[in-house]
């Protein structure tokens, strides 16, 4: 279909240079057409303002002047943390402030300190999985600050059959899971799922 398309084009044209032109137009389509990926849209670039906790996130929470409250918790397949005195507490989709301030809700709620005073800080986030045209396909750990390309490197670079352009990511906010374009610069979130593209031609 396509070699008939060149063909008819080529004899359409009496000029050798305005043949050639459309010779490249077409060859240019072409390629364009066998871009991997090329109908997924570009997801919104990500951000660490406002970051909300998920499964396998490490926190640490420090309750000031009590031991027992205070120590290293991972978030579970549940979404949940398990706290001595309170039991599980609900986590994900919460950022570090808005957990503390339920754990302290709690703790006064249910008599065990007046005036609690509790901080959440993340420890390490949840890793991240690459997929694809990488040397090193498998799961890593979450940095700040991590783009498709260092997200790449990390794994061991692009292979020779490495789409470099672009690449898809899978990622789950608010519990529901998203596919989308991300470019080398495109920032990565914890829990992303990277799939670097093989080339066509």
């Amino acid at each position: 279909m396509f070699q008939a398309s060149i063909t008819r084009f080529w004899a359409r044209r009496r000029s050798p240079g305005h043949g050639a032109a459309a010779l490249l137009l077409l060859l240019s389509l072409q390629v364009a057409g066998c871009a991997p990926g090329r109908d997924l849209a570009f997801i919104p670039d990500y951000t660490t303002k406002g970051y909300t906790l998920g499964s396998g996130d490490q926190i640490r929470i420090i309750t000031f002047g009590e031991d027992q409250l205070t120590g290293e918790f991972r978030v579970d397949d549940q979404g949940r943390i398990a706290l001595p005195l309170l039991g599980s507490v609900e986590a994900a989709g919460l950022t570090s402030s808005e957990l503390d301030t339920r754990i302290s809700g709690e703790l006064r709620r249910r008599n065990l300190l007046r005036d609690p005073s509790v901080s959440v800080e993340v420890l390490a986030y949840r890793p991240i999985f690459v997929l694809g045209e990488v040397a090193k396909p498998g799961q890593y750990p979450f940095q700040p600050g991590m783009t498709m390309l260092t997200t790449v490197a990390v794994a061991g670079g692009f292979t020779y059959r490495g789409f470099q352009e672009y690449a898809s990511v899978v990622r789950t906010t608010t519990g529901e899971a998203v596919e989308g374009r991300i470019t080398p610069r495109s920032f990565i979130a914890p829990g992303d799922v990277v799939n670097v593209y093989e080339r066509r031609f």
